[in-house]
């Protein structure tokens, strides 16, 4: 049973590392703590905490992609504001200057780690540095912590280090 201390708990907890990450939760407080009552329940049901707003089937190797924060939630608030579900969201929308849109799930999206035959054995980023295969999005490297995060553009601040966007530079494309 999941009870409103640890839901309290839990929100308080991911307001923090958000912040401190340079992430904003949903300004609505009562829509965020219900989303992180959907992440209680599915860490309850499966062991870990799945998007409350995804469909998880499998095991948690099959699921990884869609535990909180998940693998979708940087280029979302790039191009939406909001991450699938809304738990997080962008400056901009935390202040309540632009309004939370409905966005695609990302996740029916094919596999970025597909490898053709020549390729197999291979790890990706080996492949990458040799040139033999390409990355769908350019690596971005923060100049300065050093932090690299593979997206189309920046997070609006370094999780790392709080640095702005403009200082960042492709680091791989």
């Amino acid at each position: 049973m999941i009870s409103r201390f640890d839901i309290e708990r839990r929100y308080l907890a991911l307001k923090e590392q958000a912040e401190q990450s340079g992430y904003h939760l949903n300004p609505d407080e009562d829509f965020a703590k219900e989303l992180v009552h959907g992440l209680l329940l599915n860490e309850e049901r499966y062991g870990f905490a799945a998007c409350p707003c995804r469909l998880c089937i499998g095991p948690r190797e099959e699921n990884l992609d869609i535990i909180c924060p998940c693998d979708y939630r940087d280029q979302d608030l790039t191009e939406y504001g909001v991450c699938y579900c809304a738990l997080y969201v962008s400056k901009d929308v935390a202040a309540g200057t632009v309004p939370v849109p409905c966005i695609p799930d990302r996740r029916s999206s094919p596999e970025i780690c597909d490898t053709t035959e020549g390729e197999k054995g291979k790890g990706a980023t080996e492949s990458v540095l040799a040139g033999t295969r390409s990355l769908p999005y350019p690596i971005l490297r923060c100049r300065v912590c050093g932090y690299l995060c593979a997206r189309t553009s920046p997070p609006e601040t370094c999780p790392i280090c709080g640095a702005s966007s403009d200082r960042f530079d492709k680091y791989i494309e």
